[in-house]
């Protein structure tokens, strides 16, 4: 029944989703294909934009990390409103360039902007990798779901593998406007989900009421409610939470796929109205963080201790076979959707960005083909660091951040200082990645700024190195893509 359910729960979005993206004209560009011809409505654009929240990051990774440590899950609390208040300033700015220029990626911003190709070529490799990291978070979570499904005779490459293709299948052919489709459908079932298990959560642990489970587990774990949690000795402390959440929200609307999801919007409205209920969508984490508590207060104990399958272990224990079915079917669309989105932005910016400028004859047919094909080597290498690691997904989602982080100097420059060019934001991710990487520098942030979050330091690095060298290095160009 739970394999039944999963796959009608899959199959049926996947076909509804089909068909939503062929009763519309098919896409035979690229602009078509990626960021949906321009025209999104508030709809389509909020379960595309403010429905990135319902992720496996969210849902099956926060409620592990509250599982494990407790409080520093809150860190899920306050970086969607902060990343809403930034993103209102921010996205009508990204999608005011986009419309006026043509512009389909990321990478496309920066080479236009700073009137320099080589430039776009850095930002789209730095981009794509970053948005491989980022798959590997939903590779990781379908996984899983893969082998509750099919039993844990199925090895962890071979489902890393059918996870990939599914996700790959997902999106080959219709490109955002399926997923758009999808990204309504797994908002609903979720957040019924999510209510439903909330509702009845109390029972499944000896509790009152639902607020009844917070006051067990602190009283049967005690730190549990206040930082640094239930593991002083992991650093998740004050200065953690604080430095994470600004890092995350000043690098979530510069995750490539984020940045052109701002320009499938069809109007500034449309972005603004988004960002201003998004924080809305925050008040789900007090739930998802309630069945992390739950799942300790239930002793439940995942397969190897693996805090991304705390959610599904306790599910999988404590409730029948049906309410597993449709909740491993509802996860794996939070795994498809966004691991779609993001295939088919860093296939947008290879074919864009990196393969046209070497081979500029290539027509718009062959483009998109070879967009869609590079997708399936990203996929390879997302499963390639899956099986390499077994880091929780938290941990994956704030590397991911880190390293997009590395692109954001340049962004809120081109918005905020004429100055700012091409050699000195280059100079500035090439320090930033430094800082971030090195192990030196590694070591020397731990003893000078104990608990900081690693991506704030460097990013910050970045944009001191950005500065210095565009004041040292000026240079004359034409008018920016950006006025100020």
């Amino acid at each position: 029944m739970i394999l039944a359910l999963t796959l009608a729960v899959v199959l049926g979005t996947m076909a509804g989703a089909l068909l939503s993206a062929r009763r519309q004209a098919k896409a035979r560009t690229l602009t078509e294909w990626a960021v949906g011809g321009r025209k999104f409505g508030v709809l389509i654009f909020w379960f595309l934009n403010a429905g990135e929240i319902y992720t496996t990051f969210a849902v099956l990774g926060i409620s592990g990390f509250a599982w494990a440590y407790g409080a520093p899950a809150y860190l899920a609390l306050t970086s969607v409103s902060l990343s809403a208040t930034i993103g209102y300033w921010l996205m009508p700015l990204i999608w005011n360039a986009g419309r006026r220029h043509g512009l389909v990626t990321q990478a496309d911003f920066f080479a236009a902007h700073y009137r320099a190709t080589w430039l776009g070529v850095v930002v789209g490799l730095a981009g794509i990798a970053a948005l491989i990291v980022y798959v590997q978070i939903q590779i990781v979570a379908l996984s899983l779901i893969v082998r509750m499904t099919l039993g844990p005779e199925v090895s962890p490459a071979l489902s890393a593998i059918i996870a990939a293709v599914f996700m790959l299948g997902f999106v080959f052919f219709a490109g955002l406007r399926s997923a758009a489709f999808a990204a309504g459908v797994k908002d609903v079932l979720m957040v019924l989900i999510v209510i439903g298990l909330c509702a009845s959560v109390a029972s499944k642990v000896g509790a009152a009421s639902m607020l009844d489970v917070y006051r067990l587990a602190q009283d049967s774990f005690p730190g549990i409610g206040r930082l640094p949690g239930l593991q002083p000795g992991a650093a998740l402390s004050q200065v953690w939470l604080m430095t994470s959440a600004l890092n995350v929200a000043l690098g979530n609307w510069i995750l490539p796929h984020l940045f052109q999801l701002c320009f499938s919007a069809g109007s500034e409205a449309t972005i603004r109205r988004n960002a201003i209920w998004q924080p809305i969508y925050s008040l789900s984490y007090f739930f998802i963080i309630l069945l992390g508590f739950a799942a300790l207060l239930a002793g439940t104990q995942p397969a190897g201790g693996d805090t991304n399958a705390v959610l599904l272990q306790f599910v999988a224990d404590r409730y029948p076979a049906w309410v597993v079915g449709i909740f491993a079917g509802t996860a794996c669309l939070l795994a498809l959707v966004p691991g779609s989105v993001l295939l088919l932005t860093a296939g947008s910016i290879f074919s864009r960005n990196v393969l046209l400028p070497l081979r500029p004859a290539l027509s718009e047919r062959a483009t998109l083909l070879a967009s869609r094909l590079s997708m399936i080597g990203f996929a390879a290498a997302a499963v390639y660091l899956t099986l390499g690691g077994s880091k929780s997904l938290v941990e994956i989602g704030l590397s991911a951040y880190a390293a997009i982080g590395m692109l954001a100097p340049g962004v809120y420059a081109a918005f905020l200082w004429p100055r700012a060019n091409a050699r000195g934001v280059f100079l500035g991710i090439v320090a930033g990645y430094c800082a971030l990487l090195l192990p030196q520098a590694q070591e020397l942030w731990k003893a000078l700024l104990p608990g900081w979050e690693p991506g704030l330091i460097a990013m910050a690095v970045n944009a001191a190195v950005m500065v210095a060298a565009c004041l040292a290095l000026p240079e004359r160009r034409a008018r920016a893509l950006v006025t100020t």
